[in-house]
């Protein structure tokens, strides 16, 4: 004899648990002498052939409902943060296109070399590219901005790559650390030099 499909034991669970229900109805309309209560007060049994096991059915949909709405939420959780990211690089490429122009303006090295420092990023966490921290500080006594320039080195000394970085409307005291990242690849290794550093 073959085992009843789930599906199959869903039906016959529930067609099980209508006749129960309909038994106890049943019961109950019977009186304490024995005699059967009049016709209109006695339920008639539910007519099982019409019966066609759609509650595992209505389960099933109610299932696919909410696994459906969660996997929008998510999706829109997904498309929030991609919206952030992307707002978040456009507000830093907008700052070093800042910098950039702002150095460009600079004769010599700049009024605020000894405001920056750099340390560089194990390449480990950096999916192996050469990346530095510029530490900004902003050492004065009123709010400014910084643009600061740093350039890729070779073996030679020779400057291969240039990035620029730049930190705004920071408040005395305040610290800034973009991040200067060399797109080159790994070979040959590159050395990294603070070459300019303006606050404005």
């Amino acid at each position: 004899m073959s085992t009843p499909s789930p599906h199959g034991r869903s039906r016959i669970a529930a067609l099980a648990l209508v006749l129960a229900a309909a038994s106890a109805l049943t019961l109950t309309a019977c009186d304490d002498s024995g005699g059967s209560s009049t016709s209109s007060s006695t339920p008639s049994a539910p007519d099982t052939a019409s019966f066609s096991g759609n509650a595992a059915s209505a389960l099933a949909s109610a299932e696919a409902s909410a696994r459906a709405k969660a996997s929008e939420l998510a999706a829109s959780a997904s498309a929030a943060a991609s919206s952030f990211e992307a707002s978040v690089s456009a507000e830093v490429e907008r700052a070093n296109k800042a910098a950039q122009t702002e150095l460009a303006k600079v004769d010599g090295q700049g009024n605020a070399m000894s405001d920056v420092t750099m340390t560089g990023k194990p390449r480990s966490e950096t999916g192996g590219l050469l990346a530095v921290v510029v530490t900004i500080a902003n050492k004065t006594d009123r709010t400014a901005s910084y643009a600061v320039q740093v350039d890729f080195l070779d073996s030679s000394g020779k400057a291969v790559e240039t990035r620029y970085v730049g930190a705004e409307d920071l408040k005395p005291g305040e610290k800034a650390q973009p991040v200067a990242v060399s797109r080159k690849p790994a070979e040959p290794v590159l050395t990294p030099q603070l070459a300019k550093a303006q606050r404005y």
